[in-house]
């Protein structure tokens, strides 16, 4: 059987992975990618070495761990603080995964002479009748994580296994618990691998060699002001809690101007549009739109957001418009749109860069 690379991040999945692709036949090698550690020594939740170093030696495979501390930094978190900086959301998950993990492991496949990397992400890689590669969404909804792969290329999916695409997490903890795997109970990561206590502007704060944008002002879509904020780095689109400010009636943060260091608020009814302008666009199951070009799809806003019936336009300067058939709520500068066909394959995605009211005004420039 062939030679296959496998990410090992220390996690039951990546374990389970590992475990299926040995039982298949595959000649494995598990691999580490070191990406960030810190002050005090604590390692993310994506390069756990002791706990991945240890479900190595239970496999009997091969281990090895790369330093990628550096380009961690220049590819996600500089550009993290930078962007929180400028006013936007960032989502560094999607570029770690193609500009690290996939990159990482592919030089590691081709230093190995390897013919395939392979990960514990829940979803399937297809070759599709236009003869594009795609991922498409896991069995189970709750842990497709495809959302998170768009950035991929044709070249990097045409050498990944997925062998996670079929299985419940539960299902997953049970195989890593009969084969005396340690990691079989360990919990799940929930936030940024290297924000591990959720506290966004203090990671910024204390890694940033930028000037910190302080208090500044809460207003409204005309410009009144209403108060006080603590920074725009405490906020996001659509956020509620933690405002500190009472209008009598509850209020969402709907636009952050760092221009102006000022935060904007509305009721909830104020966050929904139909139309998103998305750049920074990769196309994986479709081939990349002419301009003035339009295709039908289902679009997600966000990772949690059930992706709804739209149609994409193709504009210059390398953006895209989506049209909804219906509103979406708070879709927030920074994030990714991510773009499926009817059978939940990866058409493409990009970076969102305004909602409607901006798509609007840009219509009429």
């Amino acid at each position: 059987m062939a030679k296959v690379v496998v990410g090992m991040s220390g996690g039951v999945d990546s374990a389970v992975a590992a475990l299926l692709l040995k039982e298949a036949g595959y000649e494995v090698v598990g691999v580490l990618l070191r990406t960030w550690v810190a002050d005090d020594g604590t390692e993310g939740r994506c390069c756990e070495i002791d706990d991945a170093r240890r479900v190595a030696w239970k496999l009997h495979i091969p281990f090895l761990a790369l330093n990628c501390l550096r380009d961690f930094e220049e590819s996600v978190t500089r550009p993290f603080i930078r962007d929180y900086l400028a006013g936007v959301t960032p989502n560094p998950c999607t570029v770690c995964n193609r500009a690290i993990k996939w990159e990482k492991l592919l030089y590691a496949a081709n230093v190995m002479q390897a013919e395939f990397v392979a990960t514990g992400h829940y979803a399937s890689v297809v070759h599709l009748p236009n003869g594009r590669y795609s991922v498409q969404r896991a069995v189970h909804a709750e842990k497709d994580q495809t959302y998170m792969l768009y950035q991929l290329s044709q070249e990097m999916l045409s050498r990944t296994l997925m062998p996670l695409a079929t299985y419940s997490k539960a299902k997953v903890r049970q195989m890593a618990a009969a084969a005396g795997l340690a990691v079989a109970d360990k919990k799940d990561s929930q936030e940024i691998c290297f924000v591990p206590d959720g506290d966004y502007a203090g990671y910024i704060r204390n890694n940033s060699d930028m000037p910190i944008p302080g208090e500044g002002n809460y207003v409204d879509s005309e410009g009144r002001i209403l108060g006080r904020h603590q920074g725009i780095l405490h906020y996001t689109v659509g956020q509620r809690k933690g405002l500190g400010i009472a209008l009598g009636h509850p209020v969402f943060v709907k636009e952050i101007r760092a221009d102006k260091n000022e935060v904007v608020l509305s009721e909830d009814k104020d966050l929904y549009g139909r139309e998103v302008l998305c750049g920074e666009l990769f196309f994986m199951g479709a081939a990349p739109l002419a301009v003035g070009e339009r295709l039908p799809c289902l679009a997600k806003v966000r990772y949690r957001h059930e992706a709804a019936p739209a149609v994409l336009e193709m504009l210059d300067f390398g953006r895209l418009r989506i049209h909804f058939e219906d509103p979406v709520r708070a879709a927030a500068p920074g994030q990714a749109a991510v773009f499926y066909d009817a059978d939940g394959c990866v058409l493409g995605g990009g970076t969102i860069l305004k909602s409607e009211t901006a798509c609007e005004e840009s219509k009429e420039g």
